[in-house]
Parts: C-alpha cells; sequence; structure tokens
C-alpha cells in the first residue's frame, strides 16, 4: 500500500517547528508468511510526498504499531534536483521515536542516522548503529523527517516502513565505560573529545578509533556522535588502565553544534531548537545534570547550521581549534581572546579554550589536536575539574610538549589556568618551554596583542622568556605556530595555551 503527501507550508517559511502527517496504519492487512516458510511474517507500508521549501526543521509520520512486532525496519530516499550555484539543494535526516512520544527531551528517542544512512533497524537485541535495541512495543511510532535543506523546487521523500513479527528477544544490559582509568595521579593527560564512528556519520568503528587512540599517545577520548547515544554502550573491551573512554554526544542544532562531554552513560540530550526559540540554556543545564561539560564546537565552522548562534553564556569551555588549524579557527580564537579581555573588565567569567579533532573518517587524524588537561588523576570528575579550571593547552600531537609560567621578583608562581596576584608595578617573567616543534616560532598574546614573538631553535626545542608588569599585560598566554601558508594570517597552530591572568583585579 502507498500513500502519498502533498503539503503546501508557504505561510510557515523558514518556521522552527514541527509537523504531523497523517497516521500509517498496518491494521487492514495481514502479515505475509516468511520467505524461507515458518519464518516471521511482515507487513510494509510506502509513503511518498512532497514538502516546499519553507517547510518546518522536523515533519513526522506516525506509524501504528501493533502487538506482536519483533523489528521495525525503515528505507527512505529523496530527490535531488539541480539548483543553480549558491544555492542550497535537498538534504533530509532521519530517525525514529517510540510509542514514549516525541516531546522535546522526553523518553521516546531511539535513534538517528541524520543525513548517514538509506535504512535502518531496531529490535530488542539489536539495532542499526545510531540507533537504541529494545523491545517494540505497541502503540504510535514517529518516524521523523528533518529536512536539513529544501531545493527552490522542494523536497519529494519516498519512505518505506516493514514491520516483522516474531518472538521480540531479550534487550541484553548496556555495558558502559568506567569512570576512572589508572593514570598517573596529578599530571596533565591528553585527550579528544570530540570524534565520530559509525554511530553517526564517522567511517570508524569504536575499535578502530581506540587503536587510533592509543596510537596518538592519548590518555582519554569522549564519544560525540551527532544527536545520539547509541555508541554508548559500543565501546566493551576497548578501554583499559591506559585509555578512559567517556560518554557524550554532540548535539547538532540548526543554529550551531556543541559537544556534551561526559555525560551520564545513556542519557540523550535534546537537538530540536534554534536559538530564536531561547531554550538552550534548559539544555545546557540538561548537560550538566547528567554530569557533562557544555562545550560548542567550531563555532565558526561554513558547514549549513554549524555556525554558533547561541552565544557563550551557557558554556564551560569553548572548542577554538577544530581538526587542522584553518582561518574558520583564527576568527574563533580571536573572538575567544576578546572574551578574555572583557573579563579582566569584570564583564564576565573566563571561559577556557580546548581544542578537538572532530575526526570522522580515513584521513582525519584522530589526536589533531588534542587537549592536554592538569587533572588530580585519570577521571571524568577530574578532567571536566581541569577543563573548566582552565589547566589546559592544546597541541596538534604529542609530539609536541610544553610547560608555561609566569613569577615574580620574591619567587611568586602561576601556571596556566592560573592568576598571579602580584602588584601592578612589578616585573614578571612569562617562560615557555617547548619541545617536538621544528621550524615553529612562540608568541606571548595580551590584552594588548602580540607583544613578543622570537623562533624556536631549528630543533623544536628551546625556552622563551620574555618580561612585563600586570600594567601593561591582565593575562598572558603562549602560542607557538608554524610559518605562515595564508596571506594576511599568522601562520598554522601547532600549541596554545590558556592565560595566565595577572595582578589584583577584580579581587
Amino acid at each position: 500500500m502507498e500513500r502519498r503527501d502533498v503539503l503546501k507550508l508557504s505561510a510557515v517559511a523558514g518556521a522552527t517547528g514541527a509537523l504531523t502527517l497523517g497516521r500509517v496504519s498496518f491494521a487492514d492487512a495481514a502479515p505475509t508468511a516468511g520467505q524461507s516458510g515458518g519464518g516471521p511474517g511482515e507487513q510494509t507500508r510506502r509513503v511518498t510526498g512532497h514538502l516546499p521549501t519553507g517547510a518546518p526543521d522536523f515533519v513526522y509520520l506516525p506509524v501504528d504499531v501493533p502487538d506482536g512486532v519483533r523489528e521495525i525496519a525503515v528505507s527512505y530516499s529523496y530527490d535531488r534536483p539541480a539548483v543553480p550555484e549558491g544555492t542550497a539543494g535537498n538534504a533530509c535526516d532521519i530517525g525514529i521515536f517510540d510509542e514514549r512520544g516525541t516531546d522535546l527531551g522526553g523518553a521516546g528517542f531511539r535513534g538517528w542516522s541524520g543525513g548517514a544512512r538509506t535504512e535502518f533497524f531496531l529490535r530488542a537485541d539489536e539495532a542499526t548503529p545510531g540507533y537504541l535495541p529494545g523491545p517494540v512495543n505497541a502503540g504510535t511510532w514517529h518516524i521523523t523527517l528533518g529536512p536539513y535543506t529544501v531545493a527552490p523546487q522542494g523536497l519529494s521523500y519516498d519512505v518505506t516502513i516493514t514491520l516483522r513479527y516474531g518472538p521480540r528477544g531479550r534487550t541484553p544490559a548496556p555495558v558502559h565505560p568506567p569512570e576512572r582509568a589508572r593514570g598517573r595521579g596529578r599530571a596533565w593527560y591528553r585527550g579528544d573529545s570530540h570524534l565520530h564512528s559509525v554511530h553517526s556519520d564517522g567511517k570508524r568503528t569504536p575499535a578502530q578509533i581506540a587503536a587510533l587512540a592509543r596510537a596518538a599517545g592519548l590518555d582519554f577520548l569522549n564519544t560525540s556522535e551527532h544527536n545520539t547515544v547509541s555508541s554508548h554502550r559500543a565501546w566493551e573491551g576497548l578501554w583499559g588502565d591506559d585509555l578512559l573512554i567517556l560518554t557524550g554526544e554532540e548535539v547538532t542544532t540548526r543554529n550551531g553544534h556543541v559537544v556534551a562531554m561526559g555525560t551520564d552513560p545513556g542519557v540523550f540530550i535534546d537537538w530540536r531548537y534554534r536559538a530564536r526559540d531561547n531554550a538552550f540554556g534548559k539544555y545546557a543545564r540538561a548537560i550538566r545534570r547528567a554530569g557533562g561539560l557544555v562545550i560548542p564546537a567550531h563555532p565558526h565552522a561554513t558547514c549549513i547550521g554549524c555556525n554558533w548562534k547561541f552565544g557563550l553564556n551557557d558554556a564551560d569551555a569553548v572548542e577554538v581549534w577544530n581538526g587542522p588549524y584553518t582561518p574558520d579557527d583564527e576568527v574563533t580564537l580571536a573572538e575567544w581572546d576578546n572574551t578574555l579581555v572583557a573579563h579582566t573588565h569584570g564583564r564576565g567569567d573566563w571561559l577556557p579554550a580546548v581544542g578537538h579533532s572532530d575526526a570522522h573518517r580515513d584521513p582525519d587524524v584522530v589526536g589533531l589536536p588534542q587537549t592536554v588537561v592538569l587533572a588530580d588523576d585519570l577521571s571524568r570528575r577530574a578532567l571536566q575539574d581541569g577543563i573548566r579550571a582552565g589547566r589546559v593547552w592544546i597541541a596538534e600531537s604529542s609530539k609536541v610538549d610544553l610547560s608555561f609560567s609566569v613569577s615574580g621578583e620574591r619567587g611568586e608562581h602561576a601556571g596556566i589556568g592560573e592568576r598571579l596576584a602580584v602588584p601592578d608595578t612589578m616585573q614578571v617573567t612569562a617562560r615557555l618551554k617547548v619541545t617536538g616543534a621544528p621550524g615553529c616560532t612562540v608568541s606571548f598574546v595580551t590584552d594588548q596583542g602580540r607583544l613578543y614573538t622570537a623562533p624556536l631553535p631549528p630543533s623544536g626545542e628551546g625556552t622563551v622568556s620574555w618580561q612585563t608588569t600586570p600594567a601593561h599585560a591582565a593575562y598572558i598566554r603562549a602560542e607557538v605556530r608554524h610559518p605562515a601558508t595564508t596571506a594576511g594570517l599568522p601562520g598554522p597552530m601547532a600549541a596554545m595555551t590558556n592565560p595566565v591572568f595577572l595582578g589584583t583585579w577584580g579581587s
């Protein structure tokens, strides 16, 4: 049976929100016999339709699921007409909610694959990556279409739903990673908290990612799939004394992405809102209630929907370096530096900087860059405490190592993320020791700009010192850069630190 829906939505052009289509029923036909004889029966329905430009962000297709269903399988496609240069073509995501409903933040979420897959299934004992195994209970389920961009000609979709009948099976208890690894006590730990596997739009398995993380010299990683938590149970046997695996999510809205770092296993954070809905604060609090950090990702990335539009007031840190260093990161770095200046003038708390690879597939490099955190041990809470306090620097690889501090005339001393509370007129000395950065230069950056730059020796190993006073520098942070490759821009980053604050302002 096929049903055709044609929608006229010109009145809601650009609207945030959702539209519910007509209900799909399986009550008027008996299941067909299994092809092999004696197998479970199945029923199939096909729904086609057309969405005009201006369709809501989410289009729900209700499906009445009767008793006795063992498995739901869904496939879909949509047209991709030619569009003029510079005009967005069709792109449509997909996911599913079960009989518990589609309420924002509700319990009904059962999976999301975005645009990474054309089909999926779920049943009690297993599900397509991106989807959650569990019972297929009777009730109204909702297939969710997300028309991400719609061509001027509109978007024609074709959805096929198959119900397979039979014994339900049992859902295995999830095995989640532990919150602590052996570690080295209070030490600097390297990690990558933004990367993707086959559970969203990545091409690598969790096992491949774990192997690459170890090869990159990482101590921890954080799962961060787009709008799903299905990978939280997929890392069994992959952690160890040498690698802590945190669970999280990349909450991927239409107005920016946020890494929920280190949330409780199995906790799903909703993404179905825009900046105009004034809802992000609510979901930032949900991330924190789940034990996570709120980290806006690639705020100035150029992909559609990637620009961060929610502001930084609800953030715990900000991703200033995403993957290989690009001009997008340079813009984010400058914006972040402005927040440091504002903090020194009493306008809000300061926001630590972090960096992540956002690796999806070959040749993306896991651990390029990596966040290096001073933590009391290798555990979820200790790492989060270190990031929240700004005891963090960022490196392009584990080959780069550094130490950075500022000292006063009487032996006073402060490290990354700390304050050297000395009189404004006292002379202070900033020292950066670097290894593993051949061909690079070191710069010291303050609230007055980039005030000192010096080359490292050809070996890439050396110590650079610079003197100033708190009257002339409210903070000092260090950058290690490669030679410039783009006219008018500094060279790509090899490493950078969070600031050391100077003086007694604000106390």
